[in-house]
Parts: C-alpha cells; sequence; structure tokens
C-alpha cells in the first residue's frame, strides 16, 4: 500500500483539514444530514505558502475603507404600468403616464389618484420628507413642448402627495425633463410608452 507524502501546513490549511476529515454528520434515522454530493470533501486544500509576496500589501500600501455596496432591487408589474426600484438609500416608483393622464395631458384620470395614494403611503411608512417628482416624456413632439408637459405631469402628481401626506415638514423638488434620460429606446412605442413616464423618489427610513 502506498503512502501519500505529507505536505507542510499552515494553520489555515490545518484548520481546514480538521474540518474537512471530521466524520460525515448523520440524522437521527441514521440516514446523511445533508443531500447526497454536499458532503465535506476528504481531499487535502491546496498549500497556501503565508510568505508567498501576492498575498502581501506594497510596502507603505494600506486597505481602503470598507464600502457598503449598493444593491437594487426592481419590481414592475405584470402590465409594465408601475415600477418600483429599492436601492440602499432610495425607493423610487415610476409610473407609466397612461395610467395617469389622457393622451398629451396633464390631467389626471380616474385611475390616477389611487396609485398616487398608494405611493403616499410608503412615503409615510418611511418616515421620508424629501420627495423628488420628475417627469419625462418620449421624444415625439418638440423638445420644449415635452418639456411644458413633463412639468405639469409632475406638478399634477405633487399636488395629490400634498394632499395625501398633508405635512408641512415634507420638502418637493419637482422638475420636467422632456425626452431626457430616457429608460427605453425610443424607436419603438413600446420603449417610447416606458419613457412617457412620472418618477416619484425619497429616501428610505430606518424601519
Amino acid at each position: 500500500m502506498t503512502t501519500t507524502p505529507r505536505l507542510p501546513l499552515t494553520v489555515t490549511a490545518a484548520a481546514l483539514l480538521t474540518v474537512m476529515f471530521l466524520p460525515a454528520a448523520h440524522a437521527d434515522d441514521g440516514g446523511p444530514s445533508v443531500p447526497p454530493g454536499t458532503e465535506p470533501s476528504a481531499t487535502a486544500p491546496v498549500e497556501v505558502d503565508p510568505n508567498d509576496p501576492d498575498l502581501k500589501l506594497p510596502e507603505g500600501a494600506t486597505l481602503a475603507e470598507p464600502k457598503v455596496l449598493d444593491i437594487k432591487q426592481v419590481v414592475e408589474d405584470q402590465s409594465g404600468d408601475e415600477r418600483r426600484e429599492d436601492t440602499n438609500a432610495d425607493v423610487k416608483f415610476a409610473l407609466q403616464a397612461e395610467v395617469l393622464f389622457g393622451k398629451d395631458s396633464a390631467k389626471l384620470n380616474g385611475e390616477a389618484r389611487a396609485r398616487i395614494s398608494a405611493i403616499a403611503a410608503e412615503i409615510k411608512n418611511q418616515h421620508a420628507t424629501r420627495i423628488r417628482v420628475f417627469g419625462f416624456t418620449d421624444n415625439l413632439g418638440s423638445y420644449a413642448h415635452g418639456l411644458t408637459l413633463s412639468r405639469q405631469r409632475a406638478n399634477a402628481v405633487q399636488d395629490v402627495l400634498d394632499q395625501e401626506l398633508n405635512d408641512s415638514s415634507v420638502t418637493y423638488e419637482v422638475r420636467g425633463y422632456s425626452e431626457d434620460y430616457p429608460i427605453a429606446s425610443n424607436t419603438t412605442e413600446s420603449g417610447r410608452k416606458k419613457n412617457r413616464r412620472v418618477e416619484v423618489s425619497f429616501p428610505r427610513g430606518q424601519n
């Protein structure tokens, strides 16, 4: 019988071997406690040289400050009429113009208040007091017309939010951007539909 030569071990490698050579745990019924194929391996880990220069910082170098990465979660309803984005810092709702307004209009329709009220409820839930309401259009028509229409639509949404929140401590930033900052291609109607939108965003609270 041949034997495998013993390799010099660092503390880290030795610790790994200790764990990896432990007997596999079993459930009370005598069967394995983990799914087949996920049991600890008996293969020795690769030897690590603690003096390898690639594992050391250059002389005088320091580690950067730790940074929390911004994770974005996006949820869009099946119709595509409403989209919600959550990050570590902010919450943003994007409502397509068709579910709020008539064509080329800044007058809210009957369905609009219910959707805006739901956003107001989330603003209250997050204890937000700084609200951004931005309007956008597609690239059809003149830029100047789109600028006016997008601002009027943003104002209309802000008016309902103000009524729903009824809080003098809340401040608003309301802007119209016309065709700037598209989120889809303006070469198709489905893309232009996504670009015709009003976005409401606010800081995430500490719930």
